[in-house]
Order: structure tokens, then C-alpha cells, then sequence
């Protein structure tokens, strides 16, 4: 069986979209058919793949409010055998959609969950919050992967980031598991970065990838020019990071099954919507921000988590 991946941190600046947005690109060109879910409001994955968030048709948003079906959200991009389901800044809306929503934490479930059929991995990158959003995300999938930035302060907010977890594996998605643990922004001169990497492998053991992702000024410029940095500059340090990464998430997670068979044709292309400018992607990454909502007591109807 295929398995859909959360990539999720509440805390912002971790690097989860620039891991999701590599990750993705990067199993796909080793010939995995892959499905990134944009879940993020601010639509940075959307944007570093080279698609323009203003003149999206169909996005994540209108799959949450039944405006369209899930295949008919999903966009080829320039890279084959990778697809998108892009969000744009309607998604800051959908927090108040769900908000009074039955069902709320399993809308984008009954959306998407058909889409496993059509790919070898589907990987949403999730808001920075543990919203509304998240919890579908998480409900969505079979396992979360943790991008953890190599600082004293990434490691704080871990505890609550697994209390959800247990939270929502507990009360609405028994299946959710650790899918793995990425560490991101990793700067080897320092001993603190040494020091973070001993004390997650101690804590998470077997789930923490070995592939480190360093810090690097290749990534970094990437998503200015709408892409990877696994396509901007694949021979840099930071794209050869995520290439092992990629190999090891791949021999860890891939089906024992052989590939899926497509059943639908995704023939609407990133092209098609209309591509990128340097310029456009810049004043598109600036971030729109996204409610957090606090995910905690449980309330009086069956299977929820309170906002």
C-alpha cells in the first residue's frame, strides 16, 4: 500500500516546505510518481515549484469547500513524474470553512484519499500551526515526518508537536505512525549542531534519517528562481543532502508492491497555469501568515479536537 506523508512542524522556519518541495522533486526524478499536497497558506511550495499562485484554477482551498474533486486539482509540473495540488492565499479562509464543518478533521480524508491509488507517494507540506489544516493533514496520512532545524529552540516545541500526534492517533487516526525525522540546517562548525543531532537520534532512535540536510546558500536561493534547489543546482551540497535523504525516505517507506499503474490522466500542466518569473515568485513567497489554532481539550462531539 501507498502511504501519504504529513510534513509537519508548528514551528516556522524549520525548513519543512524546502524539505516537502526536495523530497518530492527528488523521489521523482529517482522515477517515483509523487504527489505534493500544498496545505500551507502561504503557498511557498506552490511558488518554489514554479507555479503561479495568482492564476491557479483549482487548489487545495476549493477541494476543502467541495468546490472541485481532488483529481481535478492536481497539476503536472516541469519535472516528470511529480504532480501538485497548489494552494494560493484562498487558504487562509479555510480554517473558517472547517471551523463549522461537520466532520471538520476529515474533510480533506474523504477528499483525497482516493489519490494513493495514482501515485507512489503523496507528501503534504503542512502550515506552521496546529490548525485546522494540520489536523486534516494528519488525519489524511499514514505517517508525519518531522523536519527539525539543528537549534536549541527547534527542540522546545517538539513535545507539543508529539502530544498532538498522540492526540490525533489516539482519537482520529489510529494508523498514524512516525514516518521519520528530517534533520535540516545543519551547521557542523558549531557544537551545538552535534549536540542537537545526539539528543534527537537518543530520543526518536531508528526514525531519525542519517542523511543531515546542511545549511547552504544554494538552497536558500532556490525558491527565488521557482525551483528545487535538487533541480537549481543538483551538484551543490545541500541538493546531494536531499538526494540521499530522498534515497534513504525511499528504501524506508517504498511499497513492497510494485509501482501504481495511473488510472487518471493529469494532463493540465504547471505550463499550462502559467510559469513563474524570478520577480513573481519573490513577491509570491512573501509570507500571508495563517491563524494557529490550539489543538487540545477535546470537546463534546465524538472524535474532535478542540480548536
Amino acid at each position: 500500500m501507498n502511504k501519504i506523508f504529513a510534513f509537519c512542524n508548528q514551528k516556522g522556519g524549520v525548513g519543512k516546505t524546502t524539505t516537502t518541495l526536495n523530497l518530492g522533486t527528488a523521489l521523482a526524478i529517482m522515477g517515483h510518481r509523487s504527489l505534493i499536497i500544498d496545505a500551507d497558506p502561504q503557498a511557498n511550495t506552490t511558488s518554489g515549484i514554479g507555479v503561479d499562485v495568482t492564476s491557479i484554477k483549482n487548489s487545495i482551498y476549493n477541494i476543502i469547500t467541495g468546490e472541485c474533486e481532488a483529481v481535478q486539482a492536481v497539476v503536472k509540473t516541469s519535472v516528470d513524474q511529480l504532480f501538485i495540488i497548489p494552494a494560493n492565499q484562498d487558504l487562509i479562509g479555510a480554517e473558517v470553512e472547517l471551523a463549522s464543518a461537520i466532520g471538520r478533521e476529515f474533510v480533506l480524508r474523504e477528499a483525497c484519499s482516493g489519490l494513493k491509488d495514482e501515485f507512489d507517494f503523496i507528501l503534504i507540506d503542512c502550515p506552521p500551526s496546529l490548525g485546522l489544516l494540520t489536523l486534516n493533514a494528519l488525519v489524511l496520512s499514514d505517517a508525519i515526518v518531522i523536519p527539525l532545524q539543528c537549534e536549541y529552540y527547534a527542540l522546545e516545541g517538539l513535545s507539543q508537536l508529539m502530544r498532538t500526534f498522540q492526540l490525533v492517533k489516539e482519537r482520529l487516526n489510529r494508523k498514524l505512525e512516525i514516518g521519520g525525522v528530517i534533520l535540516t540546517m545543519a551547521d557542523f562548525r558549531t557544537n551545538l549542531t552535534q549536540q542537537v543531532i545526539d539528543d534527537v537520534r537518543k530520543h526518536f532512535t531508528n526514525n531519525v534519517l542519517q542523511s543531515v540536510i546542511p545549511r547552504s546558500v544554494k538552497i536558500s536561493e532556490a525558491p527565488s528562481f521557482g525551483k528545487p534547489v535538487v533541480i537549481y543546482d543538483p551538484s551543490s551540497k545541500g541538493a546531494q543532502a536531499y538526494f540521499n535523504a530522498a534515497r534513504e525516505f525511499s528504501e524506508r517507506n517504498a511499497s513492497s508492491e510494485r509501482k501504481v499503474t495511473p488510472k487518471t490522466d493529469f494532463s493540465k500542466s504547471a505550463e499550462e497555469i502559467s510559469p513563474v518569473s524570478k520577480s513573481e515568485s519573490l513577491e509570491s513567497m512573501q509570507s500571508t501568515g495563517s491563524d494557529s489554532v490550539k489543538v487540545g481539550e477535546e470537546r463534546g462531539e465524538e472524535n474532535a479536537v478542540s480548536r
